[in-house]
């Protein structure tokens, strides 16, 4: 039998670790969507007085292999990554961490929007959406008159 010295650090490590994993699993990278295959797509949600911008990082995609659509106020953005053909030269992959499977992301957004004037860009493999603001939704100001 051996003993062990008492080091009382090692549980709080472990403590540590555990918050670090659960909010990390929780907040972060919900259950689901794992950070490291094609099933996911970082995204930048802007709010402007007019509109609602979204931008979605999807590089090696072609802007026809992607759709978009809005129910309510739910926008889902949907793709593939296509792998590219292997040559047949006999060339052994050693390791392959492009992307390629479909993808959908789904999120809310924060007002209504109008989808009939929406604009969809891509560039560079960043795909920005100009979601016009409904005008009932729109801050509207009022003057106050002196009498």
């Amino acid at each position: 039998m051996s003993i062990i010295r008492w080091d009382p650090f090692r549980d709080v490590v472990s403590l540590r670790d555990a918050m670090n994993r659960l909010f990390e699993e929780s907040f972060i990278r919900p259950a689901g969507w794992p950070a490291t295959d094609g099933g996911y797509v970082a995204v930048d949600v802007m709010e402007t007085k007019d509109d609602v911008i979204v931008k979605a990082s999807v590089p090696g995609i072609k802007p026809e292999d992607i759709d978009i659509s809005v129910t309510g106020d739910l926008l889902t953005i949907k793709g593939e990554f296509k792998a590219e053909q292997q040559k047949g030269d006999g060339a052994n992959i050693i390791r392959q961490e492009l992307r390629h499977g479909s993808f959908e992301r789904t999120m809310s957004l924060p007002t209504q929007v109008v989808t009939d004037k929406a604009k969809a860009d891509f560039e560079h493999g960043m795909l920005t959406l100009t979601l016009p603001k409904a005008e009932d939704v729109k801050p509207k100001t009022i003057k106050v008159k002196a009498k």
